[in-house]
Formats: structure tokens, C-alpha cells, sequence
């Protein structure tokens, strides 16, 4: 099997982050996230196909019992009986599975602007999608997704389709900007980010696009210490976190003001409080 990608900084109680997307890596978390090693022992990683991951990968090599296996792969590699799991906007999803397939090896769990628990949910969200982006964002990415140039993977394209999808969510140009840069670069070619989307969508297919895929009985019998934190203006709407928070027995929910789907980013230091509370 190929190595995962891992980068391992600070010291403490350690917290294994795993990235959204399906179809990033983790550096859109840097440096920001960073803040969370003066108290604890974070190691990132990039998943499989992805980033620094890709090497000899394809599509059909991943699946969401692979995404929870190299999770695991990766508490194991480093000598960790347990660890907390942080996981950002699809990476809750994985948080969420390995929680619930390996509880007794998971501390605390964290789902950070988190993406829905069932497929219906992940309808509501697509709904919300459809209500609330500005019709001229919408055409936009419909124009640019039509284009040869994003569809073999042009790094360019890309950057112009990811502004447009996560204006309504970062509302502060400066900060839109600098995400739209940490999710391609150089990291990937266009090949890459052909692989990324075709594993994204093998991905959703398991999970959002199944109508059977529904978490909630599992997530109502998790012994696992659970905070939610989860940006007031998020484009997930604030009421599906609030649906994994209801099921989760003891979980809590932290909804950060002025805040969207990216709240380490936009509100550092509050997440950095949250999680050390919670953590610590």
C-alpha cells in the first residue's frame, strides 16, 4: 500500500486532522490551525489520492472504508493508542465513521463546520445550496465546469470555480482569497486534480448520494466525547450540525459568530479556546 503524507507538529494530547474537500489536502489548514500545537500534538496528513498521497493511487482504490483504514493507519503508525479526531467539512464524515467503527480508539471527537450525517441531510444541504448561492455564482461555476480548461483539471479554472463556490460562505475577500490559493498550488498537476475529483465522486457516491447511508442510529449509541463547532453563516445551515449534536449522547454544539464554513480560519483564537476547553 502507499504512504500516506503525514506531518506531525507540537507536543500534548495528540489530535489527528482530517482534511475536507474530498478533494483537498490539509495544507488549506495552514497556518492558522497550526495555533491548536502550542497545546497539543496535531498530525495532519494528506488522505489517499490526494496532495502528497497520490502517487501510484487510483479512483477505484478509494472508498470510505479506505478513507476510515488510513485513518487508523495513521494513529497506528504513530505509536497511538488513542487519539482525539478533528474533522473539517468532509473529514467529519470520516471523523464521524471511524468514531463510530473504532470508538474505544478515540478520545474526543471534534467536527469542525462538519458536512451532514445522511444522505437526506446532504439533500437538505445541496437545497440550501440551491436557495441561498447568488444566481450570479451559480452561473458562474456553470460556466466555468462547461469550459475544456477545467475539465482537464486546469489549475486556473479551478481557483476561478472554488472563488465562486465558497464566496457565499467567506464573506471577506482578503481571507477568500487566501483559501483559493492553499487548495491547488503546486502540490498538484492537472492529472492530480483529475484523480481528486474522480475519487470525490466515488466518494459521495458511498455516502451523500446513497439513500441508505445514514449515520444517526450509530451516532445515538457513540461513547465518545463530541463537540461541534460550527460558523453562524457556514453554508452547511447551522441546524444539521444541530442534528448530529441532538443524536450524539453529551455532544455539544459551538456556534461561532460571524463566522462561515471556515471558522479556523476566520476566528482562530475562539477555536483554539474551544478545542483547549474541550481537549485539555
Amino acid at each position: 500500500m502507499d504512504p500516506l503524507f503525514c506531518r506531525d507538529v507540537g507536543d500534548g494530547h495528540p489530535i489527528v486532522v482530517v482534511h475536507g474537500g474530498p478533494d483537498f489536502d490539509h495544507c488549506y489548514f495552514l497556518p492558522e490551525l497550526d495555533r491548536l500545537a502550542d497545546a497539543f500534538r496535531l498530525v495532519y496528513y494528506d488522505q489517499r489520492g490526494r496532495g502528497r498521497s497520490a502517487e501510484g493511487v487510483r479512483p477505484e482504490d478509494v472508498t470510505i472504508r479506505s478513507e476510515v483504514e488510513d485513518l487508523d493507519r495513521v494513529r497506528s503508525h504513530f505509536g497511538l493508542e488513542s487519539v482525539a479526531v478533528l474533522g473539517h467539512s468532509w473529514g467529519g464524515v470520516v471523523a464521524m465513521e471511524y468514531a463510530i467503527r473504532h470508538s474505544d480508539r478515540v478520545s474526543q471527537l471534534l467536527l469542525l463546520d462538519t458536512g451532514p450525517a445522511s444522505s437526506g441531510d446532504w439533500r437538505r444541504l445541496r437545497q440550501s445550496f440551491a436557495e441561498r448561492r447568488p444566481a450570479e455564482d451559480r452561473a458562474e461555476m456553470e460556466r466555468i465546469a462547461a469550459t475544456d480548461a477545467f475539465q482537464r483539471g486546469d489549475l486556473e479554472a479551478e481557483a476561478a470555480y472554488y472563488r465562486n463556490h465558497f464566496r457565499m460562505t467567506l464573506r471577506q475577500p482578503e481571507l477568500l482569497e487566501a483559501l483559493v490559493a492553499r487548495l491547488r498550488s503546486d502540490r498538484y498537476t492537472e492529472e492530480g486534480v483529475l484523480l481528486a475529483r474522480a475519487i470525490e465522486h466515488r466518494l459521495y457516491e458511498e455516502t451523500s448520494d446513497a439513500p441508505e447511508w445514514d449515520l444517526f442510529p450509530a451516532l445515538r449509541e457513540l461513547d465518545v466525547p463530541t463537540l461541534l463547532l460550527h460558523g453562524e453563516h457556514d453554508f452547511v445551515p447551522v441546524e444539521l450540525a444541530a442534528r448530529i449534536a441532538d443524536a450524539v449522547p453529551g455532544a455539544r454544539l459551538s456556534v461561532l459568530p460571524g463566522c462561515g464554513h471556515f471558522t479556523f480560519l476566520e476566528a482562530p483564537e475562539a477555536v483554539f479556546e474551544e478545542v483547549s476547553r474541550f481537549c485539555g
